[in-house]
């Protein structure tokens, strides 16, 4: 066989493997973009035993989309580790390390520098739950960044410990209920802010850190993008929800996803060298009610019965004001940029709509 006959044959192997054919054009297209010409990867499959609606499993299959064949992964233990990999099979279509809760940067690290010592280009990726990342796991993360291993460490934030009973983390926001932190006489749930991470990674001055949500998948999908062409570590904390724990209709994930968002509570920014460089602009600014209101784990602040309860909602409202002050998140004009205009990605890689 020919080398242009090896390479046709191997091409047409691969798309069997990694994805699929490119779709026909849509009725009216003259041709495919670039991007629809390309065969679609899934480095995780379906298949997998994750919750009905759950924002984790979407947000780690839009970065694996995104990251293609040529990457390896340290996954730290959690929800996405314990749904993917249930013995003997597994979601995973890329090499994939199980790490412990505390130490997915050092596994990360070390497969890095192997890597490197063999002169291969793979890159490696490492994913955490917030748990993991935010607690348990920070000290191996900020050595991992000030080492500058070439990395992209990937926090699915769902807001608790899941996995292990929906426990509070520091990622937990203010009053919101977990078993460990529950609302009654004594308090109206979690007493503590939940913790700027993105802010201390910043302040490490690594190359690319943002912060994304499932609501969002172009945008989350362009910093993915992003990340794995920069050289160095990079830092992505992607807003999962999580339907068990937050106590939401499982239908209704990309809604609350998006209400965070719209609300202040959890801004879309980009990071470089420390310094801001982009923020996702709120048309249409939301009050955190319409944001609580959709969620169990915030039932207590909508009974108006308990003085309380109009304290702590004047508390969340006051950190979002605060958010969308310090970011500049409130847009001047229609931007298709916004969080109106952003465009929802849809399988085959064209918009799927505005939202």
């Amino acid at each position: 066989m020919s080398t242009e006959g090896q390479d046709a044959a191997r091409l047409a192997e691969l798309r069997q493997k990694f994805g699929r054919e490119p779709l026909p054009p849509r009725e009216g297209e003259a041709e495919q973009s670039p991007r629809d010409a390309q065969p679609r990867f899934r480095g995780l499959e379906s298949g997998h035993r994750a919750c009905q609606g759950c924002g984790e499993a979407l947000a780690a299959r839009l970065v694996m989309e995104c990251a293609g064949p040529d990457v390896m992964i340290a996954n730290a233990t959690g929800c996405l580790e314990v749904f993917t990999t249930a013995w003997p099979q597994s979601a995973w279509r890329v090499p994939w390390v199980h790490s412990l809760f505390e130490n997915a940067a050092a596994v990360a690290s070390g497969m890095e520098a192997a890597m490197k010592a063999k002169g291969r280009n793979t890159k490696v990726l490492a994913f955490g739950g917030d748990g993991g990342t935010y607690d348990i796991g920070f000290q191996a993360l900020s050595g991992m960044l000030e080492r500058y291993h070439n990395v992209l460490y990937v926090c699915f934030d769902n807001e608790a410990y899941m996995n292990t009973g929906i426990q509070r983390s520091s990622s937990t926001p203010h009053a919101a209920t977990t078993t460990t932190s529950p609302a009654g006489k004594e308090r109206m749930g979690k007493r503590h802010l939940k913790k700027d991470l993105l802010s201390i990674i910043a302040a490490h001055h690594i190359p690319f850190a943002a912060s994304a949500s499932v609501a969002y998948a172009a945008d989350l999908q362009r910093k993915v993008r992003y990340a794995m062409g920069v050289d160095g570590p990079t830092f992505l904390v992607v807003h999962s929800p999580c339907p068990l724990g937050w106590r939401h209709a499982s239908a209704m994930t990309i809604e609350v996803a998006r209400r965070a968002v719209e609300c202040g509570l959890f801004p879309l920014v980009e990071i470089e060298r420390g310094a801001v460089t982009n923020v996702m602009p709120i048309r249409d600014v939301r009050p955190v009610t319409d944001y609580l209101s959709l969620q169990g784990r915030f039932a207590h602040l909508m009974k108006d019965a308990d003085s309380r309860a109009a304290e702590e909602r004047a508390h969340l409202q006051a950190l979002a004001d605060y958010n969308i002050e310090v970011f500049g998140l409130r847009g001047d004009s229609p931007d298709a940029a916004d969080t109106t205009g952003t465009a929802v990605v849809g399988r085959s890689g064209r918009p799927a709509g505005r939202i």
